[in-house]
């Protein structure tokens, strides 16, 4: 950096709704920092509230796997617009948040035009494809993990990585995290259940009406059962009103995830960030996702490097909560085992335990404040 430079250009990169909270939540970060920064990015509403110029809303076309071959096209056309733009307006610093797949390619364009890079969301190499740990020792100038594990795994592999803690687990302090649920007058039959089917449109395709099938079905043996559906926003929650079916009833919340889990016997979630904040909760779980069946048995189930697929059962490293990873069309095993937890009070009470002990060290750290001091540390 130029001796005696006293303001920096950060770009910052997001695809989806939550790399769009967390890249806000750094913004906010800067902005209280000392430090006079020009803030410009690519990702959704929350970045350009917090601050941060938008060059172009992202979080829109948050897609999954298969369903992500749509938008090939639109993302080579946007990295082509980033390499133009960072040619004529060059960054000292790009972040890059999560979404590998879209976020390799800002990285590499990054450091083409001389920036320095930093990976906030650690791409999950050790789950599959570690091959790609070449790319990232190339593109990479510093990596902040979310995952205890990670720090050491990617260390021993030459990538400077740090442990930061959970950006959505930051208002959950260690101290204070939601004690574990305990079950000895729990009724099934009131049972108050949560359903957590994601953020991205995908998700919402592929597993709303498969969880409100199961929702259908739980009522018919828990008469009094409850449930209550969380949106990542307004928008999604319209959008799962209108595929609500008939039969299913619901309460929608906004964004409340843990809040929600903290009130809940029981969730049913999409595979994704939100398990870790259900499992902060103490609140039992089956994780749920669905992929292309002709994908997964010709690649997906190859390309996989770990025993389990769920966050939750990867940190635990054993099979915590049930995961149906993935499911293909019928859900009457996913009913039959939620059935059989929730006929368990022991059992429920033993894995709610677990899940409250499991995310304690990744609870409560200052995450937005630790990446913008390794951000900051970078620029100087």
């Amino acid at each position: 950096m130029a001796e005696g430079k006293n303001k920096y250009r950060i770009f910052l990169s997001a695809a989806e709704p939550s790399g769009d909270a967390h890249c806000a939540a750094l913004v906010t970060a800067f902005k209280n920092s000392s430090y006079d920064i020009e803030l410009a990015g690519v990702g959704g509403e929350k970045m350009r509230q917090a601050g941060c110029e938008l060059l172009e809303l992202t979080t829109a076309r948050a897609a999954m796997t298969y369903k992500a071959f749509g938008q090939i096209l639109y993302f080579r056309r946007l990295i082509k617009r980033l390499n133009q733009y960072f040619k004529t307006n060059p960054a000292d610093l790009v972040i890059v948040c999560d979404s590998p797949a879209f976020n390799f390619h800002v990285a590499k364009a990054a450091k083409k035009h001389g920036a320095k890079t930093l990976f906030y969301v650690a791409p999950q190499l050790w789950a599959w494809a570690p091959w790609r740990i070449r790319k990232l020792k190339k593109w990479c100038d510093k990596l902040c993990c979310i995952l205890p594990f990670e720090q050491q795994w990617f260390g021993t592999r030459k990538v400077q990585a740090e442990f930061v803690g959970n950006p959505l687990l930051e208002k959950v302090k260690s101290a204070n995290i939601q004690t574990a649920q305990r079950y000895t007058n729990f009724n099934p039959d009131n049972a108050k259940i949560a359903i957590m089917p994601g953020s991205r449109n995908a998700e919402i395709e592929t597993l709303w009406i498969a969880m409100q099938q199961i929702a259908v079905n739980l009522k018919e043996k828990y008469k009094n059962a409850k449930f209550t559906t969380v949106a990542v926003d307004d928008k999604k929650a319209q959008i799962l009103k209108s595929k609500q079916i008939d039969g299913f009833d619901c309460d929608y919340q906004i964004g409340s995830v843990h809040d929600t889990a903290a009130k809940s016997d029981f969730a049913i979630v999409a595979s994704g960030s939100a398990t870790l904040q259900v499992a902060a909760a103490g609140c039992p779980m089956v994780i749920m996702y669905q992929t292309s069946p002709v994908l997964w048995h010709l690649a997906g189930r190859w390309l996989v490097t770990t025993k389990y697929l769920s966050l939750v059962n990867i940190l635990a490293q054993k099979k915590l909560v049930p995961e149906f990873m993935p499911y293909f069309i019928s859900t009457e095993p996913i009913i039959k085992s939620i059935e059989n937890l929730l006929d368990d009070k022991t059992k429920l009470t033993q894995t709610s335990q677990e899940l409250v002990e499991l995310t304690k060290p990744l609870s409560g750290h200052n995450v937005s404040e630790q990446v913008c001091r390794i951000a900051l540390k970078m620029l100087c």
